[in-house]
């Protein structure tokens, strides 16, 4: 074949000459990167290619990666994971071989992106969110995503946001917002987990975490030095309590001293605080993870301690009256799943009484039926939004705004497998939750969210807006 032959058969004179001519018309300084990007936005748009991998979470556990491909690169996912989720949120497809990774391994996950899923969907337009994740939810056919596996699900789904943003040339979080609707672009309050306890660590604390919100800051890199600081006087501070063993770091960052009840945790955590010189400028927040130690309709604050376990049951009654003085001693200002997943009578009482924000994680599960019944009851008024028991970035954005149309507060959450993934980060911004919970200011899952934020803040520059104080209602 001729140059003169290719040339006719791809059209490609007409095209070079609508380039120059742009060029021309533009009076660029650098006419050959002029026309190199002129020509790269004439490609269509559209998915070329897709590869799935099984990659290791942050617990050594495997998760799904995918590298999802355009004409305009390569767009990286991974899928977090966390302790299954129940009769309420999408199914992570899991091999069960015991054989390998006990279990755990996600190669049916793999192999449904790389056969069934990518069949399905190259040739689509990755600006178009919503129709790439109705194609995979059509194809998976099943309420909770269990026939190619929400891991697999989402991986792709994300992958997709991250294309339609680089099509479109604008930042993840701005293409987020677009889907959405929305046009805020507000920084989040981190919330800082800086003790541990409940399931995710070997100590005696009933309670999931013990966290720290600077809504004192000015800025997002702010409140990121006062979380830094304050994680830090706190190591000592447990240090010289409990010796360097203490200072040991769970799953998501959090210290695990060997400390049994809320106060004691508390305690800690206040003086690390005063401290730093930020008492008037941080809020504490708990994670009750309450359901870990229901038994019947009474809560076992002992059930870690074996020798103990049975002998501090408290009725729904008395933990309300805990969860009273507790927020009357300390500055707590939100409260995650105070109650049992299935005591909605205890969580709408104690919701009702307006002592603080009341978060339902595992009463909501991200389930859009459990956020429509809370939402009509009262049970709680913010939204612990988790993406992976959702399975796709469309699901998430509509269960955003129905939290937001009850004017709930919304936190975007972390999950105890995390990888070096920072889509959380765009995804709060983008969505202007105001709340992020990404975990401690330490290992590097952890703080792969944080750091985009400071990014992020730094890329609006000085038309960046930190929620700060307005953190309840960005």
């Amino acid at each position: 074949m001729s140059v003169q032959e290719y040339l006719d058969k791809h059209m490609l004179s007409r095209k070079i000459e609508d380039a120059v001519n742009a060029a021309v018309r533009a009076k660029t300084a650098d006419p050959v990167l002029f026309i190199s990007n002129h020509m790269r936005k004439a490609v269509p748009s559209a998915i070329t290619k897709i590869k799935a991998r099984q990659i290791l979470d942050s617990r050594g556990i495997p998760t799904v990666e995918v590298d999802l491909y355009t004409n305009k690169g390569m767009f990286r996912a991974s899928t977090p994971s966390g302790a299954p989720s129940g009769m309420y949120g999408a199914i992570e497809l899991r091999d069960g071989d015991k054989a390998t990774y006990l279990g755990n391994g996600v190669s049916k996950a793999v192999k449904n992106i790389n056969e069934k899923i990518s069949e399905a969907i190259v040739g689509m337009d990755p600006i178009l969110q919503n129709q790439i994740d109705q194609a995979m939810i059509d194809l998976d056919k099943t309420e909770k995503k269990g026939e190619l596996g929400a891991n697999a699900i989402l991986a792709v789904s994300i992958a997709a946001c991250r294309a339609g943003a680089a099509e479109k040339e604008v930042p993840l979080y701005k293409h987020i917002a677009d889907l959405s609707g929305g046009g805020n672009h507000v920084l989040p309050v981190p919330a800082f987990t800086l003790i541990s306890g409940g399931k995710h660590a070997g100590n005696n604390l009933a309670i999931r975490e013990i966290m720290i919100l600077p809504v004192g800051a000015q800025t997002f890199e702010e409140a990121m030095q006062m979380g830094s600081e304050t994680y830090h006087h706190l190591k000592a501070v447990v240090a010289e309590k409990y010796g360097p063993h203490g200072c040991n770091v769970v799953e998501d960052g959090g210290l695990a001293p060997d400390i049994t009840s809320f106060r004691e945790g508390l305690d800690l955590v206040m003086e690390a605080i005063t401290r730093t010189g930020y008492t008037n400028k941080l809020k504490i927040a708990i994670d009750v993870a309450a359901t870990d130690f229901c038994i019947g309709s009474k809560y076992d604050l002992d059930f870690k301690s074996p020798k103990k376990s049975g002998q501090n049951f408290k009725s729904g009654e008395e933990m309300i009256e805990i969860y009273k003085e507790l927020c009357k001693d300390y500055p707590i200002v939100s409260i995650e799943d105070p109650f049992d997943k299935e005591d909605w009578e205890q969580v709408k009482h104690f919701s009702g009484l307006g002592i603080c924000q009341v978060v339902g994680d595992g009463l909501l599960m991200s389930n859009p039926k459990r956020i429509e019944r809370a939402i009509q009851e009262n049970a709680c008024d913010a939204l612990l939004l988790k993406v992976n028991q959702l399975g796709t970035v469309t699901e998430a954005i509509e269960v955003v705004k129905m939290a937001k149309d009850a004017k709930w507060g919304v936190v975007i959450s972390q999950r105890s497998g995390e990888t070096d993934d920072s889509f959380l980060a765009d995804l709060s911004v983008g969505l202007a939750t105001g709340q992020i919970k990404a975990g401690a200011p330490c290992r590097g899952e952890r703080l792969a969210k944080y750091n985009q934020l400071i990014r992020i803040e730094e890329e609006i520059g000085d038309q960046a807006s930190y929620v700060g104080e307005k953190w309840r209602h960005s």
